[in-house]
C-alpha cells in the first residue's frame, strides 16, 4: 500500500518527459527565442494541469484506500468476534489464556472460561493434542465441531459442523435396507392342520408381523405362504436392535399343532450398496440364519460383516425325511459323474468325523467310485487311536486312508472333495484339496458360521442332527441296495451318534433313533463301541485335575482353568467340561487350557439355558447352542479367562435385560 502522507507530486515518467521537454525548449529558445515563449507558456500549463490532476487522483485513491481499511477491520473484527467460528489460545499447561466472544456460550455457568483447562471443552483435546493430531472432532454441548489444533501458536480454530452432521446422520439413517422373513417350521407344522385351523394360524402370525411393521415403520409384503418381504431404513434397524428383534419371542408363542412353537428366521442386507446387492445380502444372510438352525436374525452388510441377534432355542427337528432322501440322491449323482471321491473332515478328527467319512466313503463304493479318506497320522488323539488300530487290521479299508500329499496328487477338475462334520475352510484336514477342484460337497451338523467354504456344490446342514453320523447314516438308507456295509463300518458311525450325544442324553431326536436302529441291523457292535469309548487311566487321572480347579461364576457357571505350562488336548477339555455340566447347580460349562500348537483352547457346554453358541462366537468360535468351543492365538490363560468372563457379563446382562 502506498504512503498516504507523503506530498502529491508528479509520476517519476511524467518528469522525464518534462525534463526533456525543458531540454527541447532550451533548444528552441537558442535558435528562436518567440516560438520559446510561446512553449514555454504551453509546457507550463500542462506541468500545472499535471500536477493537478494527480493531486486528484491521489485523494480519491486515498479516501478509497481508508474506506477499504475500515470495512476490511471491520470484518476481521466481526470473524474473531462474531461469527460462529471458535477461537481458543492456551499456554504450555494447556490452560485457557484467551477465547474469542463465540466460545463464551460454551463456559456453562460461568462467565468466562479463561484460566480454565481445556478440558472445560473436552476430555479429547489434550490427549489429541499431545498426539500431534491437526483436526479432530469433538461434541460440545450438543454441538459438533471440526477442530484445527496449531500447535506451534498453541491456537485452535472450532468450525461449527453441527449442521453438516445432522445432515451426514440423516443420510445414514434414511438409507434402504431390505429384510427377508421366512417362518422356519411353517411347512411342518401346517401340514397336518385341517383348513380351518391353519388359517387362524396364518391369522396370528401375519397379525403380530403387520403390527410390528406398522409400529416401526416398515413395508412389509407376504410373498408366499411362508415368505416376506420388508423394507425400512438403517435408522429403523438400529432401533429393532436396541429391542434385540423381539418380534422373534412374539412369534415364538404363537403354537401350532401340539404346541409346537412357530419359529422365525430374519435375514437382512445393509450397508452402502445398490438395492439388488442388498437384496442378495438379505437372502445370503437369510441362508445364514437358517443354516445355525434358524429361530433367529442375520444382518450381512456390504462388507460382510454379520450380526446375529436370537437363536435361543434348539433347532427343531424335521418331521419328514424328504430332505435327506433328495439330498442322498444328488449326491449320489455327484458321485457317478466324479473321477474319484476324496473326503475330509476337521483336523484332529474325532469319532464323530472319521464314523461319517466313512460312511461317506462307502457311498462312493457303492456307486463304482473310487473314494479315499484324508487322514493324516500324526493329527490323531487318544480318542480315535482304537478305531484306527482296527481299521488297520482291515486292509481293504486301510487302503482307502491317505495322507494329505498323496490326496493333493489325486485330486484333480474332475475329483469330488466331501468335507464332513465342519463348513470352515480353516478347520479341514487340507485346505489346498478346496481349491484344487470346482465340486464339493459339505455335510454337517454345526450351526453355520461366518467362515464357510466358498461355493460348494452341494450342502447339507441341519443343526437339529445329534451328529454328522446320523446325517451320514440317513444318506446311506437312500443309497443302492447293493450296499454292504461291513460290521467295523457301521460301528464306527454307531460310535460317532454315541459319543456325540453322551450316550443319547444329549440333542437326541426321534432319528437319531432311528439311525442308530438302522446301524444295528447292519451288525454294529455295542460291545466295539464300548472298547472304543474306554478311556486311559493317565488322561482320566489328567482330566480329574483340570476339573478339579473349577469354580462358580454368576451361582451357575463352572469355569476352570488349566494350570500355568499345562497342556491339554481338545478332546480332554471338551471331556472336562461335558463333566462339570453333570454337578448339581450347573446349567453351563467352561474349560479353558493351553493346547500343544500354542494357542489357548475353550469348550463351553450348557443344558440350553445359556447359549455358549453365542458366546464362543465372540471369541471367534462355533458349535451349538448347548455345544460350542474356540481357539484362540496370541493370548495367555489369565486374559483369555478374563475376556471370557467380560462376554458371559455381557451376555447375562443383555439377557436380563430382555
Amino acid at each position: 500500500m502506498p504512503d498516504l502522507k507523503k506530498k502529491p507530486t508528479l509520476s517519476s515518467h511524467l518528469w522525464v518527459i518534462y525534463s526533456l521537454s525543458i531540454i527541447l525548449l532550451v533548444v528552441i529558445w537558442y535558435f528562436q527565442w518567440e516560438l520559446g515563449i510561446i512553449m514555454t507558456v504551453f509546457l507550463a500549463a500542462s506541468i500545472f494541469y499535471s500536477i493537478r490532476k494527480e493531486k486528484v487522483l491521489i485523494n480519491e485513491a486515498e479516501e478509497y484506500i481508508s474506506v477499504l481499511s475500515h470495512r476490511v477491520k471491520k470484518v476481521g473484527d466481526e470473524a474473531l468476534l462474531e461469527m460462529p467460528l471458535g477461537i481458543v489460545l492456551y499456554n504450555d499447561d494447556y490452560t485457557v489464556e484467551w477465547v474469542n466472544p463465540y466460545m463464551n456460550k460454551f463456559s456453562g455457568e460461568k462467565d468466562t472460561v479463561i484460566g480454565d483447562s481445556l478440558n472445560t471443552f473436552s476430555e479429547k483435546l489434550i490427549p489429541m493434542i499431545k498426539e500431534n493430531k491437526d483436526d479432530m472432532w469433538i461434541e460440545i454441548n450438543d454441538y459438533e465441531f471440526k477442530t484445527r489444533i496449531k500447535r506451534d501458536e498453541r491456537l485452535l480454530y472450532l468450525f461449527d459442523r453441527t449442521e453438516q452432521s445432522k445432515l451426514q446422520m440423516l443420510y445414514h439413517n434414511e438409507k434402504t435396507v431390505i429384510a427377508i422373513i421366512f417362518l422356519d417350521n411353517y411347512e411342518e407344522i401346517t401340514q397336518n392342520m385341517d383348513d380351518k385351523t391353519k388359517s387362524q394360524l396364518n391369522s396370528q402370525v401375519t397379525s403380530l408381523l403387520n403390527n410390528w411393521s406398522t409400529e416401526n415403520g416398515l413395508y412389509l409384503k407376504r410373498t408366499s405362504q411362508e415368505r416376506f418381504l420388508a423394507v425400512g431404513t438403517k435408522q429403523i434397524l438400529q432401533n429393532l436392535e436396541k429391542v434385540k428383534f423381539d418380534i422373534l419371542d412374539q412369534v415364538r408363542e404363537v403354537n401350532g399343532e401340539q404346541n409346537n412353537p412357530v419359529t422365525l428366521s430374519i435375514g437382512v442386507g445393509s450397508g452402502d450398496a445398490e438395492l439388488t446387492t442388498l437384496g442378495e445380502l438379505a437372502q445370503s444372510s437369510l441362508d445364514l440364519a437358517l443354516g445355525r438352525g434358524g429361530d433367529q436374525v442375520a444382518i450381512k452388510d456390504e462388507a460382510g460383516k454379520v450380526r446375529f441377534y436370537g437363536g435361543k432355542t434348539n433347532p427343531m427337528e424335521k418331521r419328514t425325511r424328504v430332505r435327506a432322501r433328495v439330498i442322498s440322491h444328488a449326491l449320489m449323482e455327484l458321485v457317478k459323474v466324479s473321477d474319484n471321491v476324496i473326503i475330509m473332515g476337521h483336523k484332529a478328527p474325532d469319532m464323530d468325523s472319521l464314523g461319517a467319512a466313512i460312511g461317506i466313503l462307502n457311498i462312493a463304493k457303492t456307486n463304482g467310485v473310487d473314494g479315499y479318506i484324508v487322514f493324516d497320522p500324526e493329527d490323531i488323539d487318544t480318542g480315535v487311536s482304537r478305531l484306527i488300530d482296527e481299521i488297520k487290521k482291515d486292509d481293504s479299508l486301510w487302503d482307502h486312508f491317505i495322507d494329505p500329499e498323496e490326496a493333493e496328487e489325486i485330486t484333480g477338475g474332475r475329483s469330488l472333495v466331501v468335507v464332513v462334520d465342519t463348513h470352515r475352510p480353516s478347520m479341514v484336514a487340507n485346505e489346498t484339496l478346496l481349491q484344487k477342484t470346482e465340486y464339493k460337497v459339505v455335510i454337517d451338523h454345526h450351526r453355520r458360521g461366518e467362515e464357510f467354504i466358498d461355493n460348494p456344490t452341494l450342502v447339507y446342514m441341519e443343526p437339529y442332527a445329534s451328529s454328522t453320523a446320523e446325517l451320514v447314516t440317513e444318506l446311506l438308507e437312500y443309497q443302492p441296495k447293493n450296499l454292504k456295509l461291513k460290521i467295523l463300518e457301521a460301528t464306527a458311525l454307531l460310535a460317532g451318534i454315541i459319543i456325540d450325544t453322551k450316550s443319547f442324553s444329549l440333542r437326541t431326536g426321534s432319528r437319531t433313533f432311528d439311525a442308530a436302529s438302522y446301524l444295528r441291523s447292519k451288525g454294529a457292535d455295542n460291545i466295539l463301541v464300548q472298547k472304543f469309548m474306554k478311556e486311559d487311566l493317565n488322561v482320566y487321572v489328567k482330566r480329574s485335575k483340570l476339573i478339579e480347579r473349577a469354580e462358580v461364576y454368576r451361582d451357575s457357571i463352572a469355569i476352570s482353568k488349566a494350570g500355568p505350562g499345562k497342556t491339554y488336548g481338545h478332546i480332554l477339555i471338551a471331556q472336562a467340561a461335558d463333566t462339570l455340566l453333570t454337578m448339581s447347580g450347573i446349567t453351563a460349562s467352561f474349560v479353558i487350557s493351553e493346547r500343544d500348537d500354542g494357542k489357548i483352547g475353550i469348550s463351553a457346554r450348557s443344558l440350553g439355558e445359556v447359549n455358549v453358541q453365542i458366546i464362543m462366537e465372540k471369541m471367534n468360535g462355533g458349535g451349538h447352542l448347548t455345544n460350542a468351543a474356540t481357539q484362540i492365538e496370541d493370548t495367555n490363560l489369565d486374559d483369555a479367562e478374563n475376556l471370557l468372563k467380560d462376554i458371559i457379563n455381557e451376555y447375562m446382562e443383555g439377557r436380563e435385560s430382555e
